[in-house]
């Protein structure tokens, strides 16, 4: 029984937790500096973590992982829903009655000699209106420690959730022997539950994260009438002191951390223009008294991507992780016990440790082809030490959204930036978003890979029945719904280089943007949308790029698009009659346009 809480909901299912994985000792996190001191301690004598040096990187663990548990295992996740409908084509499915007869044969007895930690967990700021309440059980210090991170984690977290609501995420997890054969990442959207097992690896452990704050809340979302998205939510400031919000959806690898926590170019930043990080990774959106559409980001940290973070790719991602972060799987340098990552800088460490424990020469190393930090390496860091954090990063009612943006990583097709023609038209716009992929990706480069929304794996319900949310919520809004617009930073001459300069200048994209949702801008219709005039993107102090280029990246290649609506309709096949009517009508209308 907890001194944390006296919902009965909660302690009854704990109870069945204890019983089930059977733990020598049962600790209770309340999310105490005194408590999560002493759990790092014991971590790092028991050598699970690392300390870092205490000058340099205050606060700072490393962890490594085993080798053969080192991502999200797409194939090793569920969605559990009692019909297998429910769980749509893109999702791999299994009967709840049959995955709890599965699994619960692998708990029985799993945490005997080890101790589970209960972490109650709020998702969004303590006391807002849109955050939700998970309790997390575990037998990994490592999950406790980044969960404290990750969310607003201990006693506080009970506030939201009260004495008597039943309306809180279930996840039991446990790192069991970390056998790949028996790794299982399952959602039951249902019963509100979350169950891991075999695996230490963050994005499949920290519950909260994307199984939680996609999988099961986009499925809470569409039954209570708001929206939870993959998407960075990011605050504009203009000269004079107004603020306008945008969230953006983007696959992997297509530079989302980076237009999170944007530095505007040179001549912005004399002018007085500042943008501010509200999250940059997940958005619960929901229709405020105003009946505008308002955001929060559930989280309280970064899990980022370490390799290629530097000075000049993320400025401001690099200073976040310089204090109270925890590094897993980077290399270390031994000489002053630092972390190294490949792209942090050009000197990979002489003496290092590469990220699966080997002591070796860092340069000879990395100049035989090997890698001193694991790709997916990752730092877990407090939001807070974000340089660019917005003020009303805990504003339990969230901010105004004025535009959402779509975008992808195409070398030809999508140009620079275009705008739906109305809610509707946007939905169909996020529902085709498309990566050409690259050859960081094992196969095929060039070849064009759907993530409707940037949702794909994170969808915890039929794609179709999703979009068909995303429609309704339009109806909702009415005219007070966000502009819907698609960025595409990636397009190549035909020498195959980037054309467009990125980074702290897609600034000027997103200023108009901002101009559209004023209405004080005009734009020139096409057939995939509206475009800027070329002229209306500001391209001064750009090396190379002129409006003439500017007019280039605008082009929309008829032949291209017409190639491209043939792979929609293939696509859309996939969801048979679940595919809103509204959907394969926009397509009809593009086509009808393109011809």
């Amino acid at each position: 029984m907890s001194t944390l809480t006296k919902n009965p909901n909660v302690n009854k299912w704990v109870d069945e937790m204890i019983a089930l994985c059977k733990p020598d000792k049962v600790v209770w996190i309340d999310g105490s500096k005194a408590q999560l001191d002493e759990l790092r301690n014991e971590a790092i004598a028991t050598g699970e973590m690392i300390k870092l040096n205490e000058e340099k990187l205050p606060g700072c663990l490393y962890h490594r992982t085993l080798p053969n548990d080192v991502a999200r295992v797409e194939d090793r996740t569920f969605i559990c829903s009692r019909k297998k409908e429910d769980a749509g084509p893109t999702n791999n499915w299994c009967d709840p009655k049959e995955m709890y007869a599965k699994l619960t044969p692998m708990y029985d007895g799993v945490m005997k000699g080890r101790t589970m930690y209960v972490i109650p967990y709020s998702m969004g700021p303590i006391g807002s209106p849109l955050a939700k309440v998970g309790v997390e059980v575990t037998d990994s210090i490592y999950v406790v420690l980044n969960m404290a991170i990750m969310t607003r984690m201990g006693a506080d977290a009970f506030k939201n959730l009260g004495d008597v609501s039943d309306d809180f995420v279930r996840g039991l997890h446990s790192k069991a022997d970390v056998d790949p054969e028996k790794r299982y990442i399952v959602q039951f959207p249902e019963d509100n539950t979350i169950w891991s097992i075999n695996s230490a690896y963050g994005g499949n452990v920290l519950l909260g994260k994307k199984c939680f704050a996609l999988r099961i809340a986009s499925y809470q979302g569409k039954n209570e009438g708001w929206m939870a998205e993959h998407m960075l939510i990011l605050g504009i400031e203009k000269p004079n002191g107004e603020i306008k919000y945008v969230t953006a959806a983007f696959p992997s690898a297509c530079g989302k951390t980076n237009l999170a926590m944007l530095i505007p170019p040179e001549g912005y930043t004399k002018r007085g223009y500042k943008v501010w990080t509200v999250g940059d990774d997940i958005a619960w959106l929901k229709p405020g008294e105003d009946g505008r559409l308002y955001a929060i980001n559930p989280e309280n940290g970064f899990f980022g991507v370490a390799p290629g973070t530097n000075e000049k790719s993320n400025y401001n991602a690099l200073a976040s992780t310089r204090k109270n972060t925890i590094f897993t799987n980077v290399a270390i340098n031994n000489d002053d016990m630092t972390v190294w990552w490949e792209k942090l800088d050009k000197n990979p460490p002489v003496n290092a440790t590469e990220w699966k424990g080997e002591k070796v020469n860092g340069p000879e190393y990395v100049a035989a082809g090997n890698k001193l930090a694991h790709p997916n390496s990752r730092f877990t860091a407090p939001a807070e030490n974000c340089p660019c954090i917005s003020p009303e990063f805990n504003n339990p009612n969230g901010v105004p959204i004025s535009a959402i943006i779509f975008g992808g990583r195409r070398a030809k097709t999508a140009p620079l930036v275009y705008q739906s023609f109305n809610w509707q038209h946007g939905t169909f716009v996020g529902s085709i978003m498309a990566s050409e992929t690259t050859a960081a990706a094992t196969g095929a480069v060039g070849v064009v890979r759907r993530d409707p929304m940037a949702m794909l794996p994170f969808c915890g319900y039929h794609m179709g029945d999703y979009w068909a949310h995303w429609l309704e919520m339009g109806k909702i809004l009415g005219d007070k719904a966000p502009k819907i617009f698609n960025v595409n930073w990636f397009r190549t001459d035909d020498n195959g280089d980037f054309i467009w300069p990125g980074y702290g200048d897609n600034m000027r994209v997103l200023d108009w943007i901002i101009d559209r949702c004023e209405g004080t801008v005009d734009a020139v219709e096409t057939p995939i949308g509206y475009e800027p005039k070329p002229e209306d993107i500001n391209v001064e102090g750009l090396d190379g790029v002129t409006t003439e280029t500017v007019a280039d990246l605008l082009s929309v290649d008829r032949e291209l698009w017409k190639e491209e609506a043939k792979g929609i309709e293939e696509f859309y096949k996939k969801f048979g009659d679940k595919l809103p009517k509204e959907m394969s009508d926009e397509l009809k209308a593009l086509e009808a346009r393109l011809a």
